[in-house]
């Protein structure tokens, strides 16, 4: 199979990053090389994101997370793709470089792109609703939606957060909490 072309560059945080992600498609990289993203690196990421479009995808884990959410202060809406951490579940450690070549593919398929926040759709009542938040099975229900949506677990806020700045469509939310049902 002939690999899928991505014209934005693709920020991980090293280069086994690259080396997978090279693997699974032609692509080309800026590396951050950590969570101490430096001042360069921040204009480089500028650089392309004016020119080419970029996106981010670092590893499901604390790290990867204060990677993303310093460049998205920065850079609000720049597009991001995630890989959940079972499917970057490696022997030594969670990160993209343990994802299946399919997993990768499909990440930087449903790429994201936040919005501002002008009005809530999804408010604190909804998330109760659905029994994301405030049932002792809340957590297990917001690990199947994420997974399901492909936006990185969250807790309850965050959640909230997530689907408000990417314009989740309720109906897609009740359409996979849904699947649940089917499963009890």
């Amino acid at each position: 199979m002939e690999k899928p072309v991505i014209h934005e560059v693709i920020i991980v945080e090293g280069r086994d990053d690259t080396r997978r992600l090279k693997e699974a498609l032609i692509c080309e990289t800026i590396e951050t090389n950590g969570s101490a993203i430096n001042e360069r690196t921040m204009q480089e990421i500028e650089v392309a994101l004016n020119t080419r479009g970029a996106i981010i995808l670092t590893d499901p884990d604390f790290p990867g997370h204060k990677i993303r959410t310093e460049i998205l202060k920065r850079f609000p809406h720049i597009k991001e793709a995630f890989i959940s951490r079972q499917k970057a579940k490696g022997r030594h450690g969670i990160g993209v470089e343990h994802a299946s070549i399919e997993d990768i593919r499909s990440s930087l398929k449903n790429v994201l792109v936040n919005h501002e926040i002008n009005e809530e759709t999804i408010s604190n009542e909804d998330m109760q609703l659905w029994g994301l938040s405030g049932r002792v099975d809340s957590k297990a229900r917001r690990e199947h939606l994420t997974a399901g949506l492909n936006i990185g677990y969250a807790n309850a806020k965050q959640l909230k957060n997530k689907l408000n700045r990417y314009r989740i469509d309720k109906e897609e939310i009740n359409s996979i909490l849904s699947e649940l049902k089917k499963d009890e």
